[in-house]
């Protein structure tokens, strides 16, 4: 996944570690310094001409936050259209709501962890 990417998804990817949401900050000290049964993340990564909220290249997962803006409907075609096409690259695409975050990380990380370890 580490290509040359535009300049413009550089600056973007840095601005968003920069003024990350709370729901974010949240998850990410739960993800970070591969804490999650050994998993690196990444933050904001860039992937194409996109940017994942978190990315970790062992699993090939890219975890997506979703806020209420994901429900206008404009907003939900541009998700599955950008989930359509990082699908077809080889990768997940886990899409968690912000409350499920809030309510119960834990679930969430267990989530995550059980992708690397699945029961057969």
């Amino acid at each position: 996944m580490h290509k040359r990417y535009p300049h413009y998804v550089i600056d973007l990817s840095r601005k968003l570690r920069k003024h990350s949401t709370s729901v974010e900050q949240m998850l990410w000290q739960r993800l970070r310094n591969q804490q999650l049964d050994g998993l690196k993340f990444y933050r904001q990564f860039p992937i194409r001409r996109y940017i994942a909220d978190f990315y970790c290249d062992e699993l090939k997962l890219i975890i997506e936050l979703e806020g209420g803006i994901h429900n206008k409907p404009d907003q939900k075609e541009y998700d599955e259209t950008r989930v359509s096409e990082l699908e077809g690259m080889g990768l997940t695409v886990m899409r968690i709501r912000n409350a499920e975050v809030e309510q119960n990380i834990e679930k969430v990380l267990e989530r995550i962890v059980a992708l690397k370890n699945p029961h057969p």
